[in-house]
């Protein structure tokens, strides 16, 4: 393959023309066209970045010859249209999630390995630079044994159509990045959900989830608070991380024992609260690492950093907590 890459979006709605601007940016790529079912939306979109447009995927499919595509249709289109780009060899991004449900995720996954395509799924705060700042200070044993995780994702309700629910659009990144960062398997969860305001899906989320080691973890995702929220603390022997995905500042709350000894039995009714330490961190736009590593990838022959497997665990963990709503239990995995 050569080293620069052919690559279409498909869906030009938020995500569709943010990827077009992202692939028009890079080296290593040509944005060669786009495709929405809305006509004169790509057209103005392929106008703007000098790629042809198309409203059919089979046409856009028979005309162009594509190494990459971004798939940023709606959810319910996305086995169909993942298949379709799979059927012709060429390496997919699927936004999140990867599919509607577990069986359909399966289907996409089986396919691509019978064609040797890459599918990378669009789990975008995996390259979001305090993630990744977060996840090294983790691994590095900054915060000892983890105790707990506390997520807050919150919106007003969005102005746009949607085909799923607050759990599937918003939780969905928090329970990626909690299985990122944690590092073990889920076990089980528990979940409550309120429908305020959505016609015909959950708005309002909070959920708990159980770790094989024993970590806790809390997501709040919904769509009916006025100020947007992206925050996730992390509590663990040493201290707490709070990270802002917005801002992209993070910040160690320092736990301070007397005699700097952390024996439960001895010093820890005598810890103290220590100093607010601010990490610096180099801001970055996440969508561009994403598009960066998926072409990265392709190029490299090598496996995208998230995987249409971890999207599909995602998935399933989703719709456990769903599951545990609607029959008002603790669900197992």
């Amino acid at each position: 393959m050569s080293k620069m890459l052919n690559v279409a979006v498909i869906g030009t709605g938020a995500m569709g023309k943010n990827h077009a601007r992202v692939y028009s940016m890079l080296d290593s790529v040509h944005l060669a066209a786009v495709c929405d079912i809305n006509k004169k939306a790509a057209n103005a979109l392929a106008r703007e970045y000098h790629a042809r447009a198309y409203s059919d995927i089979d046409e856009l499919l028979k005309k162009e010859k594509l190494d990459a595509v971004s798939i940023c249709v709606p959810t319910i289109l996305h086995k169909e249209t993942a298949l379709k780009c799979i059927e012709k060899r060429i390496h997919i991004l699927v936004e999140k999630p990867i599919a509607t449900n577990k069986e359909e995720a399966k289907e996409i996954i089986k396919a691509a390995k019978k064609n040797a395509v890459t599918v990378a799924v669009g789990h975008i705060e995996r390259f979001n630079p305090v993630i990744i700042e977060l996840k090294k200070r983790i691994v590095n044993n900054e915060l000892g044994r983890i105790l707990k995780v506390h997520c807050q994702r919150l919106s007003l309700f969005p102005q746009r159509i949607i085909d799923v629910g607050v759990v599937i659009d918003l939780a969905i990144h928090e329970i990626d990045i909690l299985r990122y960062l944690i590092d073990s398997k889920i076990r089980r969860v528990y979940a409550e959900t309120g429908q305020c305001f959505h016609q015909s899906n959950e708005d309002l989320l909070i959920g708990t989830i159980r770790f094989e080691n024993d970590v806790v973890g809390v997501i709040h995702a919904n769509w009916l608070t006025p100020k947007k929220v992206r925050e996730i603390a992390i509590t663990g022997e040493k201290g707490m991380f709070v990270a802002n995905y917005l801002t992209q500042e993070l910040y160690f709350y320092e736990k301070k024992y007397v005699g700097n000894v952390a024996d439960y039995s001895k010093e820890f009714i005598r810890g103290t609260e220590g100093k607010k330490i601010n990490i610096k961190i180099e801001r970055q736009e996440p969508l561009m690492n994403e598009l960066k590593a998926f072409v990265g990838s392709i190029l490299g022959n090598k496996k995208p950093p998230v995987t249409a497997e971890e999207g599909m665990e995602a998935l399933i963990v989703a719709q456990r907590l769903l599951e545990s709503a609607k029959k008002n239990k603790v669900m197992t995995l």
